[in-house]
């Protein structure tokens, strides 16, 4: 058998010899091209003095990059039991350098991981709960945040939504959160048949760091203030934020009643919600 340039076995062997076929439900897509894992370890920047955090590793493919590319530590969260033995020799190759934690990662405290080191948070996540875990990672309560980064893989629909700005079609609550409290970027697209199985979507890298220093917002405030807004999208502000105050809230924020939801800057929002 052929080895890989990191001198482990190749992705398809590891997964054969393991049995580990993605399972839908567990929203599995395993990317196996070393190439466009190492583009993803590479987007993530300097890791030499980093432990990385990685959701949902599966077969260890992005994990290898990462290690290859020289992380001084992983922490590897992966649910599904069949994928622990390929990670275990992956473990092996790399003495000290990856940690399994075998758990459900939206049960997992993550900043207790790696407490006072550097962390950036680099994943392919499932698509079950991607979406899910950004916006845990996005409203914890200490800011600066215990991530130093995050490199993620999403569909390129949701990819799309965490970096709209207002007046774009995809522009939306998961917008507002983002822009709120990071700075968001698309890095690069993956096709759908990079990935085993195939997805029916194309999938983007998201680069994410925090801002150091966002408005001050009360978050369930803003949740709220979001979520009626764009609940009724089309609908003028006056009529769909009603429940909030309407008409005296606007008036208080200097906001005009009569525009819609994807016309308001993060600021104005956060202002919105500060006076709920």
């Amino acid at each position: 058998m052929s080895l890989a340039a990191d001198g482990l076995p190749p992705l398809r062997d590891v997964i054969e010899r393991h049995g580990l076929h993605a399972k839908k439900a567990l929203g599995q897509n395993f990317l196996l091209d070393l190439n466009l894992t190492g583009k993803v370890a590479r987007t993530a920047g300097d890791l030499a003095d980093t432990t990385v955090i990685e959701v949902g590793p599966g077969p260890g493919g992005l994990t290898r990059a990462l290690l290859m590319h020289g992380a001084k530590r992983v922490v590897a969260i992966e649910r599904d039991e069949r994928c622990l033995a390929a990670l275990a020799e992956i473990a092996a190759h790399y003495p000290g350098r990856l940690e399994v934690v075998a758990a459900d990662a939206l049960r997992v405290d993550m900043a207790a991981l790696a407490p006072g080191e550097t962390v950036k948070i680099v994943a392919n996540l499932p698509y079950n709960i991607g979406t899910e875990l950004l916006v845990r990672w996005l409203t914890v309560a200490e800011w600066p945040p215990f991530w130093r980064s995050l490199t993620l893989m999403f569909q390129k629909e949701v990819a799309q939504r965490i970096v709209a700005q207002p007046g774009a079609d995809a522009y939306g609550r998961l917008g507002v959160l983002a822009g709120w409290r990071s700075r968001a970027d698309i890095a690069f697209d993956i096709p759908a048949r990079a990935f085993t199985p195939p997805p029916k979507v194309t999938s983007a890298v998201v680069h994410i760091f925090p801002r150091e220093n966002p408005l001050p917002a009360d978050m369930r405030k803003l949740e709220r203030v979001t979520e009626a807004a764009f609940g009724q999208r089309r609908k003028m502000l006056r009529q769909s934020l009603k429940s909030l105050g309407g008409e005296r809230l606007l008036d208080a924020a200097g906001i005009d009643g009569t525009r819609r939801a994807e016309t308001l800057s993060v600021e104005e929002f956060v202002r919105l919600a500060n006076l709920v």
